[in-house]
């Protein structure tokens, strides 16, 4: 019997280090389908500000018809933003980086486009403005919730790949710790469409 128990004793540590891997595998595949299922909720919020942009612009231009450098400036900050697509299962660094910048851009041009509506009272009268604007609110809040959502699919997923021992079955299945969607300074500050609003 005894020649036996050093190998009763690896099956049973060989088999308990199966079910922990197995196990943990299991569970950060998902994490991984949690925050992929959220990113792309984070791209539909930013979708949805980019299709509203063309009919904020095409009811603008009647009235501020002088202004297509603004126009313009907007329009190449959309198409940017519009052509940045990620893999929601295997989003890297420089990925999400390159998304943070575009729609940064997009942010600070828009902000610049609706100073700019300020200067015409008429265009703030237009009924369909306003309704364009109200939406506009309601998708800019929508984006701030989806991203802090994402931001808080990231904490389960990577605590459970960083602590011991799991870190050391993450290193062996190739999982790493992901980065959360923090814009850099300034872009995070969507525009406040409320200081645009007719009926402030």
């Amino acid at each position: 019997m005894k020649k036996w128990l050093p190998i009763i004793i690896i099956a049973i540590v060989a088999v308990g280090l199966y079910v922990k891997g197995k196990g943990f595998y299991n569970g950060v595949i998902v994490e991984e389908e949690n925050i992929a299922e959220q990113w792309s909720k984070v791209e539909s919020a930013y979708q949805l500000r980019n299709d509203l942009i063309p009919n904020l612009m095409k009811v603008a231009e009647r009235y501020a018809e002088y202004e297509q450098e603004t126009f313009k400036s907007v329009t190449d900050a959309r198409s940017k933003a519009t052509s940045i697509q990620i893999d929601p299962s295997n989003i890297t660094p420089e990925q999400l980086q390159k998304f943070k910048e575009v729609q940064g851009s997009m942010t600070s041009a828009l902000s610049r486009l609706l100073a700019v509506f300020e200067r015409y009272p008429d265009l703030k009268a237009n009924e369909n403005y306003k309704e364009l604007m109200n939406s506009l609110d309601r998708v800019e809040k929508r984006i701030k919730v989806e991203r802090d959502r994402f931001n808080e699919t990231i904490t389960p997923y990577n605590n459970m790949v960083r602590q011991f021992p799991n870190n050391i079955y993450a290193s062996i299945f190739g999982f790493e710790k992901k980065d959360r969607f923090d814009a850099d300074e300034g872009a995070e500050v969507a525009p406040d469409v409320n200081d645009y609003k007719t009926n402030k």
